[in-house]
């Protein structure tokens, strides 16, 4: 039933790449940022994209013996490659790697892989966040044949499957543990009831069914995925709302709050679900026309400026750029474009619009700027805040304009 991965014979486009004639300009300013009125052709977009994905990861690989960029609050689990921080940076790489046959970044993540001896953090054995890394091990065992990249995986998606939590989706803040060990915001955090989850673990369940052939994980990821989004998605805004305390809570302007990172989680995370279905699998068309519905609820909500707001809802509400957001946003649109689900002109145009805004976020040296530090709302943020998965939604972005025709 599920399909075996089959490598890709994609040879890279030529990688001398300062991009001549894009206009490609960094953000200076933190709230009046324009797009150049510049058309660029295929051929510049996807020499763009392997220039931006090559530099960008490059970069944050150099940079992981240090992180003293981040805030320490967060420094020490951006340092561990088995935190959903690092893993998400993980996933975009991965895809980068596959997307241009690119064997360096592949045998960094292999020695990377090893060194962690493929292992899951445990303390909170249902926690989605800590099911994130498992994507790549999977991936590699998909590239390389490397039967032990996931076998600590599977003993531990084995014991949940014998052990299913028994807890409703709503977020109550008066089952939080203090210590965060087992659910940091409430106890429906056993599974997967907030946004960030269903781009952090489905998939891994979905790999191990692929590897394994035992279709019994991805029937009890797809079961979750689909109580989460349906319980979490607005049919009326196509949005996700990023958990149950958001349901009824207003912006300053008297809209509803989406967090533009939160839908970046789920957007990114169906088309790299639906890549890795097999084409038979009886729940597919449902997650294409969930897809499709996301896609129109975010197309219209890009700003003029190429970037997608943190409030979506509220552009007013935190004027600067926001990179991660956009970079999952593009790419979940980009993929739709590339594989004909989204045809029409309007969305060409956008995709196009939020690659120039991932441009202008990259340096020179491949350093990713605006990228809002971790949360779960629409916060401030300053061009020289960075953080990896921001990164890794660049590379999943460039993945796809690297494809791109026009």
């Amino acid at each position: 039933m599920f399909k075996t991965f089959s490598k890709l014979s994609a040879v890279p486009l030529a990688l001398s790449l300062v991009i001549a004639g894009c206009g490609q300009t960094n953000v200076d300013n933190d709230t009046n940022v324009k797009q150049e009125n510049v058309k660029y052709t295929a051929e510049q977009i996807r020499l763009s994209a392997h220039d931006i994905a090559s530099r960008a990861g490059q970069w944050q690989i150099e940079q992981l013996g240090n992180l003293s960029y981040i805030p320490e609050s967060h420094r020490a689990k951006s340092e561990n490659p088995k935190f959903w921080i690092q893993a998400a940076f993980y996933i975009g790489l991965t895809k980068w790697a596959e997307t241009a046959n690119d064997q360096n970044f592949l045998a960094y993540m292999d020695k990377m892989s090893k060194e962690q001896e493929y292992g899951l953090l445990t303390d909170r054995p249902y926690h989605a966040d800590d099911h994130t890394i498992g994507q790549t091990y999977l991936w590699l065992t998909e590239q390389t044949g490397n039967q032990d990249a996931y076998k600590k995986v599977q003993k531990h998606f084995d014991w949940i499957l014998a052990n299913k939590p028994d807890v409703g989706l709503e977020m109550l803040d008066k089952t939080a543990s203090g210590s965060g060990k087992v659910h940091h915001e409430g106890n429906c955090q056993l599974r997967w009831c907030w946004a960030d989850a269903l781009f952090m673990a489905p998939r891994t369940w979905l790999k191990l069914s692929n590897v394994t052939g035992d279709a019994k994980y991805f029937e009890y990821a797809d079961h979750e995925f689909w109580a989460a989004a349906d319980y979490l998605f607005s049919d009326k805004y196509g949005l996700f709302f990023r958990d149950s305390r958001y349901f009824d809570m207003k912006s300053d302007n008297g809209e509803p709050v989406f967090w533009g990172r939160g839908n970046g989680w789920v957007f990114a995370a169906i088309p790299l679900i639906i890549d890795d279905l097999p084409k038979d699998h009886p729940s597919r068309d449902r997650y294409i026309e969930l897809y499709k519905k996301n896609a129109a609820g975010l197309v219209k909500l890009q700003t003029e400026n190429g970037y997608w707001p943190a409030s979506l809802m509220d552009p007013n509400k935190v004027k600067t750029p926001e990179v991660s957001g956009t970079g999952f946003i593009t790419y979940g649109l980009a993929w739709g474009v590339n594989n004909g689900i989204l045809t029409d002109a309007k969305t060409k145009e956008v995709v196009e619009k939020g690659w120039r805004a991932l441009e202008q976020a990259v340096e020179p040296s491949g350093r990713v700027n605006w990228v809002q530090h971790v949360g779960k709302s629409p916060d401030p943020v300053k061009k020289t805040d960075s953080q990896l998965y921001g990164v890794g939604a660049v590379l999943l972005a460039a993945s796809e304009m690297s494809k791109w025709k026009n």
